[in-house]
């Protein structure tokens, strides 16, 4: 009996310990409530100045630069071609694909053998055709004698026939054609030497020596070592801010070329706007544009880089200068042309004129004047009058 009751008791004991444990708990917790800070909505609308860097506009005169791509392409690209048929006997060691040819270099020679005997051939027939006419000029003065005994006058044409006039012109004829043989025969003669016809760089050869060709096959591809071109593609908005050749000798605007993959960095070549062509590229449907470079091989100028025919390049025309406008770099232009100032502490939302743009910057006309702090920084919430403040260099 005493057992049970100690094992109430310990258990009562227990259960009493648990209670009051409970309460304290309790009360601690009421406590941690009741001296919470209450928690108060502020309004949506507070004004807090936004950190912003920001760039001073610039006015002034500027040239913009107009970047394109165009091809490389030789100004003056021919076939050669022979203009009489025969066997090549002679060949320069210079007509090679990627040799330098002279105006007037003998580049192939064919077989003169049988323009020769023609030549001497037309040469005979025109020796003939004179003795001919001597012949018929004795005969003429022999007519004229007779008719003078005559003493009588004839109607002007029995007067002609009596007097051998149409033999002389028949034979006049024949010496004409003779000597028109004769040089036709020396011409082809001459032919028979195949020249350059200009400074060239031949880029490929298709007959060798003992080759039999014709008047009119393709005997090599040579192009001029003047002038090259860039066939460029301009989009049309800009041409008019492009400066061509005028007919008074001015030169078309400056060009500054680039062949990035075959020069490398800094390495570059002057050129100048020489015409544009007056159709549209099919497939961008923009503007072509011609642009000229000299010395495209640097045959004078060992020290610059030599220009490669198909090769695609990059150029960057000087444009025509544009006075009394903001630049500003294109990408502090927002959506819709619009522009965020800087203003007493305050953002302004500016609609600005643009005249024209490149590939860094914008060229405004109206909506921004010279000085004014335009905000650089992107912000995610852009409301007229927010306030704004500056950033601190260290």
């Amino acid at each position: 009996m005493n057992t049970q009751e100690n094992s109430y008791l310990g258990w009562k004991g227990t259960l009493l310990v648990c209670a009051v444990l409970f309460l304290i708990g309790a009360g601690v917790i009421a406590v941690i409530f009741s001296t919470e800070p209450t928690a108060t909505r502020s309004s949506a609308s507070r004004e807090t100045a936004m950190l912003v860097d920001v760039t001073e506009a610039e006015k002034g005169d500027f040239r913009p630069v107009i970047e394109v791509m165009g091809t490389v392409a030789p100004a003056r690209d021919i076939i050669l071609r022979p203009r009489v048929s025969g066997r090549i006997v002679e060949r320069s060691q210079d007509f090679t694909p990627g040799s330098m040819v002279g105006k007037g270099q003998t580049l192939l020679r064919i077989d003169p053998k049988d323009y020769k005997n023609a030549l001497e051939q037309r040469k005979s027939e025109l020796r003939q055709a004179k003795a001919d006419l001597n012949i018929e000029r004795g005969k003429q003065d022999v007519s004229q004698s007779d008719y003078q005994t005559l003493d009588k006058a004839l109607p002007a044409e029995k007067r002609a026939l009596v007097l051998r006039q149409p033999q002389m012109n028949s034979t006049l004829a024949r010496v004409n054609s003779a000597r028109a043989a004769v040089d036709q025969a020396r011409l082809e003669l001459k032919r028979t030497s195949v020249e350059a016809p200009f400074d060239a760089h031949i880029i490929s050869r298709n007959a060798n020596t003992g080759s039999q060709v014709s008047a009119g096959e393709n005997l090599a591809r040579l192009v001029g070592v003047d002038t090259y071109w860039v066939e460029a593609t301009v989009p049309v908005s800009k041409l008019s801010r492009i400066s061509f050749p005028s007919q008074d000798g001015e030169e078309g605007a400056k060009v500054k070329i680039r062949d990035r993959a075959a020069w490398g960095e800094g390495q570059f070549r002057q050129g100048r706007v020489y015409k544009f062509v007056g159709s549209l590229e099919d497939r961008t449907r923009m503007a072509r544009v011609l642009i000229s470079v000299e010395d495209p091989l640097a045959l004078d100028s060992p020290d610059k880089p030599v220009m490669i025919i198909g090769a695609y390049v990059q150029a960057r025309i000087r444009a025509e200068e544009i006075r009394n406008s903001i630049r500003l770099n294109r990408e502090f232009v927002r959506k819709n042309d619009t522009v965020w100032v800087m203003h007493k502490g305050e953002l302004e939302i500016r609609d600005v004129d643009i005249h024209f743009r490149d590939k860094e910057n914008a060229y405004i006309s109206s909506g921004l004047q010279d000085g004014e702090k335009v905000v650089t920084t992107n912000l995610t919430t852009v409301v007229n009058g927010t306030k704004l403040r500056r950033k601190t260099s260290n």
